[in-house]
Parts: structure tokens; sequence; C-alpha cells
């Protein structure tokens, strides 16, 4: 009987862990090819551009917590950057968008872009707490919306240009970064990490996280216990939504240059991420750790590849493949669980 119990202990172990061995090992086979891989240089490029991502898997990761899928991310994140780039463009860059808008200070085109994506969440939640449409259809149907309207308005004021020539004070704020020793600690690593913190304490310390994992691992238990599941639905989609627009703005003004495809597929790393640290897709359960360890794992591999000069087909491939992995994990955890 003993003997039975451990071996059981070792194959949960196993079955919990193993996407993490996978890409561990995976990591050990890009490093075993090209040792260089490991400096500080490189570690520092995949934080810069982790940040972002971590940024919007925290938000997906709220949205999955209570049992919602949301593939319109990328695009918000699209709508946001595009939004934050035509109102900060240098007053003196010779084909400036709007040469009439004066140079506006950071948080008032960030605020925009918040409301405008807040609305669009807000419209996912209601499609799908009202509504009781599937969360992944109404956010493809948003997702095809975001992404027409912003290619039209695209089009239309930059002949479809990339939107540059950005704001000092903009590029600054989002590319700019401070030493420690000889390890350069990119600026956008701690406003992730703010963003982070400010995820955890509203996860374990507010009755609004309370709620969220109430509603996600069982919405009929959360009615009864009087927890509004629509009023939860739709205060998480607004927190996401304002979320990824903050993730626009700092993508924007990392890259410096932007057009109407800015955030394509940002939605499945931002899922694949929170899957592989752990947050279940049936809602109810993941940890902000879990999350931060998922994105930054699945960004070295990424980085890894591209490093190695592997085809952009072949990477394309692994993501997909790592995607398809951690979601078979995931659902055999449910399984088990049942």
């Amino acid at each position: 009987m003993e003997k039975k119990a451990e071996l059981k202990k070792i194959k949960d172990v196993l079955v919990n862990y193993t996407i993490y061995i996978v890409l561990i090992l995976f990591l050990m086979v890009i490093i075993a090819i090209e040792p260089k891989f490991l400096s500080l240089r490189n570690f520092t490029y995949i934080l810069q551009q982790a940040a972002p991502r971590i940024v919007l898997a925290l938000a997906s990761a709220s949205v999955c917590v209570i049992g919602g899928r949301d593939l319109s991310t990328g695009r918000q994140i699209g709508l946001a950057a595009i939004i934050c780039s035509v109102l900060l463009q240098n007053s003196d860059y010779a084909i400036k968008l709007y040469p009439n808008i004066p140079c506006l200070p950071l948080v008032l085109p960030l605020i925009i872009a918040m409301v405008a994506c807040a609305i669009c969440s807000m419209i996912n939640s209601l499609l799908v707490s009202k509504l009781r449409m599937v969360p992944m259809i109404a956010s493809l149907g948003m997702q095809m919306v975001i992404y027409g309207a912003m290619s039209v308005y695209y089009d239309n004021i930059t002949g479809g240009t990339p939107i540059s020539g950005l704001d000092s004070s903009y590029t600054d704020f989002c590319q700019g970064s401070f030493y420690i020793g000889e390890l350069r600690i990119p600026y956008i690593v701690i406003y992730a990490l703010l963003v982070a913190l400010l995820y955890w304490f509203i996860w374990n310390r507010t009755t609004l996280g309370r709620n969220m994992f109430a509603c996600g691992g069982n919405p009929e238990a959360a009615t009864v216990s009087g927890i509004s599941v629509v009023k939860t639905s739709l205060i998480v989609y607004l927190l996401a939504g304002c979320t990824y627009a903050f993730a626009g703005f700092l993508e924007a003004g990392r890259t410096g240059s932007v057009t109407n495809e800015m955030g394509n597929g940002y939605e499945l790393d931002a899922i694949a991420g929170c899957v592989i640290g752990g947050v279940s897709l049936r809602g109810g359960i993941g940890t902000i750790r879990g999350v931060l360890v998922g994105v930054m794992l699945l960004q070295v591999i990424n980085y890894g590849l591209v490093y190695l000069g592997v085809n952009v087909y072949y990477t394309n491939l692994a993501r997909g493949l790592i995607m398809l992995f951690a979601i078979a994990i995931d659902i055999r955890k449910n399984i088990k669980r049942k």
C-alpha cells in the first residue's frame, strides 16, 4: 500500500510539473548548442521583451480564473498602441499625423486608451455573462471588430506607413533603464513588477479576488452564497481592459514604431504563459507567481530559438506544440480532480 501511495505521489508530481521539466530540458538544449546564450545582456533583452507580455498575461489570467477566455487581448494591445503613438508623436516630427495637437502628458493618451479598451472588455463581459455567449466566440468576434475598425482608421491616417517619431519623454519612459553593478534593469521591467504586485494584492487580499475564484470554481455555489457573478465578471473584464491598454502603451514605447499588426498573436502567448504557470482554463485556480514563471519560461524559449537563428515557422511550430501540451496537462489535472 505504501509503495502504491509513493508511486501515486511521484506520478502526480510528474503530471503537475511535466511542462516545466520539458521547457527546462528545451532550454538546456539551447544552451548546449550556444553557451553564449547565458549572458547578462541576453537576460536583460529577455526581461525587456517579456515585460509587456507579463502585464498582458496577468490580465488574461484574471479572466481565466473566473472561467472566461479573451481572444481579443492582442488586438486591444494594438488599439492602445495606435491611440498612444498617434497622440504622443514628437511635436517637431516632419510627418506628424496631427500637427495641431501639442505635446501631451503621457498619462492623458494612456487614459484614453484605457477607456477604449475597457469599453471593448465590458462588451465582452456582457456578451458572456448576460447573453450567455461562449467566451471564446464572444472575444473572437470582438477581436475581429477591433482589428477591422483599427485597420480602417490606421490606413486612412497613415496610408499603411508605420507610426513613428514618438516623443522622447515617451520612449525614455519605456526604453530607459538603470544599473545594478553590471546588470542593466529596464524601467519597463519595474512597471511589470508593479502591475504584478497590484494583481497579487487583488487576488489575495481583496473581496474581488475571493469572488473571482469562487465564481470561477463554482458559479452556482457563488450565486447561492450571494456573490454576483455578472458584477464580478464585469469588474474583472474592466480591470483587464485597462491592463491591456497599459501593456499596449508599454509595447508601443518599447518598439518606437506601431502598425495595425501590433499585438497580433499576443493573446495566444498570454494564454500559454498562464496555462504553463498553472492557471486552469476551467477557472478557479491560479497564482501570480505561476503566471510570472510561465511567461518567463515561454519568453526564454522564444528568445532562445530566435537567438539560434531558427526559422520563424519552426519557432511558431514549437510555440504551438508547447501551448497544446500545456492545455493537455491542464485538462488531465481537471479530470483527476473530478
